[in-house]
């Protein structure tokens, strides 16, 4: 067992533990590995939603509406990074002197209950390769648990509770969290100008990540990223490089591409160890498959068994997410929301045989969009026509006076549409046989998606 500080013994020997924003996609995971140890979970969150459904129904108890005796009986209360100061519920517990803790430090504190933690990091790409890894250990019976940030399929789930000593987990950057972490792998899958308000200089961002990676006994990262390679350069973790170049000691060769993806040989130190067959699409992804690959065959499991994990991994929830098929027409689920992320998103589905690519983006928080506006409006042309919904404000308050008619101006035909039902119903009017629509963002743009199939019928 890992050294345990004194708030980790806090939250470790805790019996009943609630949660403030339970039904968020990064507490969610959590609550439900809690409840699979034994502890007593309780919750709170401002709406119903299908998470705070799935909690109560693995045995939480799960208030809608967030009021100060939700919290009695709690030896802990944990709170997510969307929650204010002065929310009842966490000023109640701080009034009774019921110890707090923000979420990444309760999931820090788990990664410390374990003695094989793999910490997934980048800026990009996090969930797929957590996923990719974990349903790759699943497969090949080693029993994991771990705590993405999206749904894995295969287990209709973000969490996964197993019963060896691995765990993997989603490792994001933002406002530092990771640092709370202790993995004892860490993967460095990318680094890009993301999250500036709180890093400011691109110099602070890549210190965090030497940080994060500082951590581990065992680094994986990308060396055909100069960032990774500055990241990673002088610390004591044993580092093992990935990526095309051939001059990395893991690099694919032999590279096809296929109907769904890429395959590939997989070549260690100059020797082929294996193969894989990607069923996800995207030149990206031939990165998350060759690290998933080594971090797993480093591991002994051998690559015959991660081949055939991999060829069952279709995405992770929201990543490239197939939704449905009407009239010709298919309709996709992404969480791009940095303009790297929309580029590759969109590059995949031009590589795949349709006629033309319709997508709908919704940006994500006033600041992203300032810093970032011409990267998005070059990346959003790839597609044929686009759509935009305004710019989800998240924690922001608009400063910079920016709006998504910004980004609709600079492309051909862009257009703005708040109402969800008119979108969906232009949408599904503007798409033909053997058209493909995308539904872009990290906000709710993914219920549109649903409401376009319906519309196509």
């Amino acid at each position: 067992m890992k050294h345990l500080s004194n708030d980790d013994m806090i939250i470790k020997n805790s019996r009943h533990i609630h949660l403030v924003g339970i039904g968020g996609s990064g507490m969610c995971p959590i609550a439900e590995l809690l409840l699979s140890k034994g502890y007593t979970v309780s919750g709170s969150d401002r709406t119903e939603s299908a998470n705070t459904q799935r909690i109560k129904n693995l045995g939480a108890k799960v208030f809608i509406g967030q009021r100060q005796e939700n919290i009695e009986g709690a030896d802990i209360v944990g709170y997510s990074a969307a929650v204010h100061e002065d929310n009842p519920e966490l000023k109640a517990a701080r009034n009774a002197g019921i110890p707090t803790f923000e979420r990444s430090k309760i999931l820090g504190a788990i990664t410390r209950f374990y003695n094989n933690t793999i910490g997934v990091s980048g800026t990009h790409g996090k969930t797929t390769v957590s996923s990719m890894i974990t349903q790759i250990l699943l497969l090949n019976k080693r029993d994991p648990s771990a705590v993405i940030g999206g749904k894995l399929p295969l287990v209709d789930s973000a969490c996964v509770s197993g019963g060896s000593d691995t765990l993997v987990c989603e490792s994001c950057e933002f406002v530092d969290s990771f640092l709370e972490f202790s993995p004892d792998i860490s993967v460095l899958l990318n680094i890009d100008n993301d999250h500036l308000d709180y890093f400011k200089t691109m110099d602070n961002l890549v210190a965090s990540f030497t940080k994060f990676c500082a951590k581990s006994k065992v680094c994986y990262y990308n060396g055909d990223d100069k960032l990774c390679k500055k990241a990673v350069s002088g610390i004591a973790a044993n580092t093992v490089s990935y990526g095309i170049s051939e001059d990395n000691f893991y690099h694919p060769e032999n590279v096809t591409a296929g109907k769904f993806g890429f395959s590939f040989d997989v070549v260690r130190d100059g020797t082929t160890v294996g193969h894989l067959d990607m069923n996800v699409p995207g030149r990206h992804n031939i990165y998350n498959g060759l690290v998933s690959f080594a971090v797993c065959f480093e591991m002994g499991v051998k690559a015959e068994g991660i081949n055939e994990a991999i060829k069952k991994f279709t995405g992770a929830g929201r990543r490239f997410q197939f939704i449905g098929e009407k009239r010709g027409v298919t309709v996709v689920d992404d969480y791009a929301h940095h303009p790297t992320e929309i580029a590759a998103t969109l590059s995949a589905a031009k590589s795949l045989d349709y006629k033309r690519v319709i997508t709908v983006f919704q940006p994500y928080t006033y600041s992203r969009v300032a810093l970032l506006k011409d990267d998005m409006i070059k990346a959003l042309s790839l597609a044929d026509k686009v759509f935009l919904t305004p710019i989800v404000a998240s924690r922001e308050e608009n400063i910079y006076g920016v709006s998504s008619e910004d980004l609709a101006d600079a492309l051909p035909d862009g257009k703005v549409i708040s109402d969800y039902h008119q979108l969906a119903q232009e949408m599904a009017e503007s798409a033909g046989d053997g058209d493909i629509i995308i539904t872009m963002g990290a906000g709710d743009i993914f219920k549109v998606a649903g409401m376009i199939l319906e519309k196509l019928k």
